[in-house]
Formats: structure tokens, C-alpha cells, sequence
């Protein structure tokens, strides 16, 4: 993923210039066919539950364990990869590259953060 440096420099929620090229939306956090699983369980709980509440009720928080435990594992993996990407490099010899990849994970950092508080 490259730097984009005019980006960087918005403030975050700023609006673009209708003529500007529209990029795609920051990758899920879980894969569809996991999200799809845990929907799954939720909705056959709500299904169920006039037929059997306790049950229902039972599934649904079991289906959030899941969701919750798979987001948990996910955030993780995505913070081991950007850690890896700039946690060895050596401090001492600071390159525009270098610097570079450093505003690269500073700003995955911030968008990441910023999805999980509008949870």
C-alpha cells in the first residue's frame, strides 16, 4: 500500500472533491465467509426464539463470543503485520523511505483505531 501524503494531511471525515477518483472502503476487518457464519447463528436464534427463548438467547451470545473472540484474533494479526513492517528497522539511520513507511503505519494505525471507537 502506498503513502498518499495529500491524504495524510486531511483531517479525518473531510469531504472530497466530487471529480476526485473514488477509492474503495477499508478492508473488513473478519472474512465475509466468517461474518456470514456468526449472521447466520444470530439469525437463527431470532428464528427460534418464540419457539424456544432460553435456547435462542443461548445461541445469540454464544454467535457474539464467536464474533467478538474472531474481531479480537483479526486485530491482532492486522497489528502484528504493521508492527513487522516497521518495529525492526533501525532508528539510527532514518531514510525518506524509511520515513515514508513510518507515516504509512502511523496512518493504518490511526484508520484502524478510528473504525474500532465507531464501533
Amino acid at each position: 500500500m502506498m503513502y498518499d501524503q495529500t491524504r495524510a494531511q486531511q483531517p479525518a471525515g473531510q469531504n472530497r472533491v466530487p471529480s476526485e477518483r473514488r477509492t474503495p472502503g477499508p478492508e473488513p476487518l473478519l472474512p465475509s465467509s466468517e461474518r456470514d457464519k456468526v449472521l447466520q447463528r444470530l439469525r437463527h436464534a431470532l428464528n427460534t426464539f418464540a419457539d424456544t427463548p432460553r435456547d435462542a438467547l443461548e445461541e445469540a451470545e454464544s454467535a457474539y463470543d464467536e464474533a467478538t473472540a474472531q474481531l479480537v484474533t483479526a486485530l491482532a494479526a492486522r497489528r502484528d503485520l504493521l508492527r513487522a513492517g516497521w518495529a525492526d528497522q533501525d532508528p539510527e539511520s532514518a531514510s525518506e523511505s524509511q520515513s515514508d513507511e513510518f507515516r504509512n503505519a502511523l496512518r493504518q494505525y490511526r484508520e484502524l483505531t478510528q473504525r474500532l471507537l465507531q464501533l
